[in-house]
Order: C-alpha cells, then structure tokens, then sequence
C-alpha cells in the first residue's frame, strides 16, 4: 500500500495542485481526470476486486481522502469521489447483473455516479420525499415511471448513473424504493446551480418528467429502500468528518507557515503571544477530533458495530465541522488581508466550511439521530 500512496501523492503534486486555482475559477474540473484517477486506483479503492476496485480498510481510504485534501480543495473531493456516495447502494444492494453493468465503468472513470436523495422540500427527512415511480408496462416490459425532482445534487451534471430515491408505496419510510437511473433518460433534465463555495464540483438539480427505467434497475426490493439510504448515509458522514480533519490540518499547516516567516513591529507573528495561542488552540481541536475519528474508525474496521456507533459517527460528524470552522476563521484571521484573497487555499476551505456542516445531515439533525440512537 506504500507505494500505493506514495503515487496518490504524486498525482496530486504534479496534477492537481498546480491547477487547483484555475479549475476552481473555471467552475469545474477535466473529466479526464476521472479516469487518469481510475488508472491509477484511487477510484477503486475499498470496492470488490471482481468490480475492478481493490479491498482495503476503512482506514486506508481515508489516507487516501487526507491526501486528496492536502491540496485544499472540498470540490474537488466531493465531484471527483462522488461515486462514494453514489455507488455503495448498488455494490451493497445491487443485482449482480446491474452492479456488472455499472460499477466498473465507474471505478475506471469511464462514467461519473451521482447519488439523489434531496428534494426542495425537504434533505434529511427521506421518509416524506416525493418523487414518485410507478410501474408501467413498456413493450411489455415493465419499468418505474418517475415523476418528480432532486436538487443539490453532486456530480448531478454531468452524472452517467443517478443513484435515485423515490417513492413506489405508501408514505412514509415503508414506501421508499432506490433505482438506478442512466443520465441519458428521456425525460430527465438537469438545472446547474451556483454555489457560496465548491465551484468546481458540479451541483444540480435534477427534473424527472415521466422518466421511464427497467424494472431491473431497482436497487435491493421494492419499498425496502429507506434502510438502504440510512445505511448509505453513514458513510457518506464518516467521510465528511475525515475531510473535516484533513482540510482542519491545511489551515494550521498554511497558517503556521505564514506567523513563521511574516513579521509585524520587528518580530515573527508566531512571536506574538496572541497568534501562538490561535495556533495551539487549532491543533488542540484538530488532535482531539482526530483521536475520536481514528478510535471510530478502528471500530468499525474490527466489525464492532452497534447503536452507539451510529451515534457517534453522527456526533463526530458535528465534533469535525466545528474543528473545522475554528480552524479555518482562525487561519484567515492570521494571514489577515492574504487569507480573504482567491487563490489562496484558506480563503478556499473558508468559503467551503459552511456546506461541510449541512452535507449528510446538518449538526441538528445529526443531534437528533444521536439522541434517538442512545435511546435518552
């Protein structure tokens, strides 16, 4: 695995660091570099090998995450490894048939996957989404008929495979179906949205109008897919919280480097007791929110899994986005008039911080979800 990861830091050194300002700028990044990521295995890390992945721990995928974070960009995390919240569903659930067809043109960055699930009216609450499929016979053939919309979609864009909740029953979580949607469907359009931060991820929203799929293309049994969206949701939280730590680690590194070699009144920054506090400060909150996720992580990783994991994993999810707020208004504050300039990786994480505490669940619900976990 060293040598591994010894070329994810090459690729992102040679490159994306040197183009993570002007992709940032564009509003987007090269669909080519999905599948010089694919080539290279970052795609594939922790899927089955018969899919083209290659399994590994939870830990290691989360190396990799870090490394990807070192460059200081949350969009481009978020639209390169979108499949990581749009694939799991199918790989986990899947017929063996449609995860064949889909899974390892993704995992070579020959096809880009997008999860949806948020609607207008409403993100968390999946049991009230209202999106709707209905059976239909099609030249004989029965297929889902979807009717409906999702919004703040990642990757939505540009997206070959929508990984798609909707509606085949009675409401609430008991009427919930997940189907695999091609995003060539007739019917199906898509709006570009313009975003505070993440500019170069692609964000959507997605129109449904009488969008017709292969009964074949649903995802594990039809209304049984609630669970299938909870379970997916866990992860895709873990996943925030270690980008949290990993972009929390770019602002100290950047903010120490800057009080180290900038003077003010005849003296380092760092010399000021005021700035050497704000640093300490941030590497107290980043030391802490990395004990808690390597211990959650080791957790899992050994298979012990129960309701109190869950919890945390939602807490924690809370616990990285503060230590990443803290860190990021902090490192902008020391680089002063640097820290509010485009091009400059702080002022990039800053303005992304804001998504990172909605993502997955914003710190309410997450509250909630723990409390209804801990049975209090």
């Amino acid at each position: 695995m060293d040598d591994f990861f010894r070329s994810v830091e090459r690729f992102v050194n040679e490159r994306i660091r040197p183009n993570i300002n002007d992709w940032d700028e564009a509003g987007e990044f090269p669909r080519d570099l999905y599948r010089e990521a694919g080539a290279l295995g970052l795609l594939g890390l922790g899927y089955p090998e018969e899919h083209g992945g290659f399994e590994c721990t939870l830990a290691d995928r989360l190396r990799l995450s870090n490394l990807i974070c070192d460059a200081g960009s949350g969009g481009l995390l978020a639209g390169l490894f979108s499949h990581n919240i749009g694939l799991p569903p199918l790989i986990n659930h899947g017929s063996a048939a449609l995860v064949s067809k889909i899974a390892p043109a993704v995992l070579k960055g020959e096809a880009i996957s997008a999860l949806a699930i948020t609607e207008p009216s409403g993100g968390s609450d999946v049991a009230n989404l209202k999106t709707r499929a209905a059976l239909v016979m099609v030249n004989g053939e029965p297929h889902y008929e979807i009717t409906g919309e999702k919004v703040f979609i990642t990757s939505g864009v540009r997206a070959d495979w929508l990984t798609v909740a909707v509606r085949t029953g009675e409401a609430g979580a008991k009427g919930i179906s997940v189907l695999m949607v091609p995003g060539d469907a007739k019917g199906l359009s898509r709006t570009p949205l313009k975003k505070t931060g993440w500019w170069m991820s692609d964000t959507a929203a997605i129109h449904f109008d009488r969008v017709q799929v292969p009964a074949s293309n649903l995802v594990g049994q039809e209304n049984k897919g609630f669970r299938i969206v909870m379970e997916n949701f866990n992860t895709e939280r873990l996943m925030l919280a270690g980008a949290c730590v990993g972009f929390a680690k770019v602002c100290l590194r950047d903010a120490l480097d800057w009080a180290q070699n900038r003077e003010t009144f005849g003296r380092r920054l760092i010399d000021h007791q005021v700035i050497a506090h704000k640093l300490t400060d941030m590497r107290m909150k980043i030391r802490a929110t990395e004990a808690w996720f390597d211990e959650t992580i080791a957790r899992i990783d050994r298979g012990d899994i129960d309701q109190t994991l869950v919890a945390d994993i939602c807490l924690l999810k809370n616990q990285a986005t503060q230590t990443l707020q803290h860190c990021a208004n902090e490192a902008v504050q020391i680089l002063g008039g640097m820290g509010f300039m485009r091009g400059c990786a702080i002022e990039r994480i800053y303005r992304e911080v804001k998504v990172m505490c909605i993502g997955g669940g914003a710190e309410e619900i997450m509250k909630e979800l723990a409390i209804r976990q801990l049975a209090w």
